[in-house]
């Protein structure tokens, strides 16, 4: 009972006056609570509406008693951080064993500095123990550092040669770790640059691999095992070779089902996604639809990896031609509280994804306000945009495909000709084979003066190398709403409804 009287003690005599939390179960109104909901109910609300709703009048003295009250209501909102539930499965695995020892070690300080030495060597063993089932290779070495330097200043000779051991086996882990990351670290910043970054970068991947496998044989921990299979899927997925990342990934389920990967450190929402993704990537989207929709229950939708999986979701509903499918999720995806607040690209992204989908399902009678103000949206896009890189044709041809319905010869042909333009700017490596071959397909109904017969016949050759050409490696890809062969249809479709004609001269 020694070491719970004196946790007693401590408590009680070092205890605040005031708790710095917020009761948030509280039936009473207050001022902080009543931020708090007010936050949560309208998170884009200005400062002005926030001091209106609370105090009644934008007046000088309120702005500043809510900037006093805002600054009170971040530190206790800070400090609730300390009670989060992460046991829903559905969140990043690790997190929750990580921060039991964080925990630990954060309780372990206090007591240590409060001189309470034998309940500090509990929770010492026990957050070592934990570390140990985690593979958290730097909390074994804060722990065994604390329990050596406890034994030591206690005097206990044999706890301190065990501790010290310990320690100097999880620091020479650790080493080898962080020499891993430091390849991982650059190797993810360069993936992340430039068309040419990703071009060098490739280069080197074969003999990153093979020092990071070097140092996984070493450390044999989760840590460079883990950052070894990343870096293998990065490497093949920027070679496009998709059916070895579909290998990797159903080998590393299969090894995580018989508890051969620490189940309390691998990211089994990444597997998912690199599954998926591969299957989109190398045409069977299919299977990666069926995929998709197993999958999708292991991401919380408060996650931004929620987002992610759901834009490849989508993508491979396209593909698979389930444009019904696909509208349905984006209308969950919309409904997510969080959709708002992704990044300006993202959202754009989304509704680029939409006005595709708009634009295949069967039009309704009569246009709806969304539907015109989506055209007319689309329509200005600007031709060419770096923060849009990868969808830049698809831009395009959504605006080609919007004056081929409207049967406006001139707006059709400047769009071909811009196209044809984007094409010799920035089309002319090996790795664009499959756009350039669309977009020649594309000049054929030109040729063929809009008829639909006459361009399917002579697009035969084009069609079916671009059917022999696989999708090129990530880094160098403009990415497929809809698939070429698809929208090759979708052409003709649309010719055989009627050619373009020229608008005739205002008398």
């Amino acid at each position: 009972m020694n070491e719970i009287a004196n946790l007693a003690r401590i408590v009680t005599s070092r205890s605040l006056t005031a708790l710095p939390v917020l009761d948030l179960r509280s039936r009473q109104a207050n001022k902080e609570n009543q931020f708090v909901n007010t936050l949560t109910n309208s998170p884009e609300a200005t400062q002005l509406q926030v001091v209106k709703a609370l105090y009644g009048k934008a007046t000088a003295a309120n702005v500043r008693a809510l900037q006093k009250l805002q600054s009170r209501v971040r530190s206790k909102l800070l400090n609730h951080l300390y009670f989060l539930d992460h046991s829903d499965p559905r969140h990043l695995v690790s997190r929750r064993y990580e921060l039991e020892c964080l925990d630990l070690l954060h309780k372990v300080s206090i007591l240590y500095a409060e001189r309470e030495y034998k309940l500090s060597e509990l929770l010492l063993q026990r957050c070592l123990r934990m570390a140990e089932k985690g593979e958290f290779t730097q909390y074994m070495v804060q722990c065994a550092r604390m329990l050596r330097n406890l034994h030591a200043e206690r005097q206990q000779v044999i706890p301190y040669k065990k501790a010290a051991k310990v320690l100097q086996r999880a620091q020479q882990v650790l080493a080898w770790e962080d020499e891993a990351e430091d390849l991982y670290t650059a190797t993810q910043l360069a993936l992340s640059g430039t068309v040419a970054m990703r071009r060098a970068v490739l280069g080197v991947m074969p003999d990153r691999l093979a020092q990071l496998e070097t140092l996984h044989r070493k450390a044999k921990s989760f840590t460079t095992y883990n950052i070894v299979y990343r870096v293998r899927l990065a490497y093949e997925e920027l070679q496009g070779n998709y059916q070895e990342i579909i290998r990797v990934t159903a080998a590393a389920s299969r090894r995580l089902r018989d508890s051969k990967l620490n189940a309390r450190r691998f990211d089994i929402r990444f597997n998912h996604f690199m599954s998926i993704y591969a299957y989109l990537r190398s045409r069977q989207p299919v299977q990666g639809l069926r995929l998709a929709e197993e999958y999708n229950r292991d991401f919380h939708p408060s996650s931004g990896n929620w987002f992610y999986f759901q834009e490849h979701y989508v993508l491979l509903a396209l593909h698979a031609e389930q444009y019904e499918r696909a509208q349905q999720l984006m209308e969950v995806i919309t409904k997510n509280p969080a959709y708002l607040i992704q990044r300006e690209a993202a959202l754009q992204r989304w509704d680029l994804y939409r006005a595709y989908i708009e634009f295949v399902l069967p039009p309704p009678r009569v246009a709806t306000a969304r539907q015109r103000q989506m055209a007319q949206w689309v329509l200005q896009l600007p031709e060419y945009s770096r923060d849009k890189r990868g969808h830049n044709v698809a831009i395009l041809v959504l605006q080609l495909l919007y004056f081929l319905r409207e049967r406006n010869l001139e707006a059709v042909l400047v769009r071909l000709e811009r196209l044809r333009k984007y094409q010799q700017r920035h089309l002319y490596e090996p790795t664009t084979l499959r756009s350039r071959l669309f977009l020649r397909l594309l000049q054929v109904i030109v040729e063929k003066n809009f008829d639909a017969a006459q361009a399917a016949d002579r697009g035969k050759a084009l069609l079916q190398q671009l059917r022999d050409t696989p999708p090129p490696g990530e880094a160098f890809a403009e990415v497929e709403i809809i698939p070429y062969e698809h929208l090759w249809s979708l052409v003709l479709g649309l010719l055989r409804d009627g050619k373009p004609v020229a608008n005739e001269p205002a008398e």
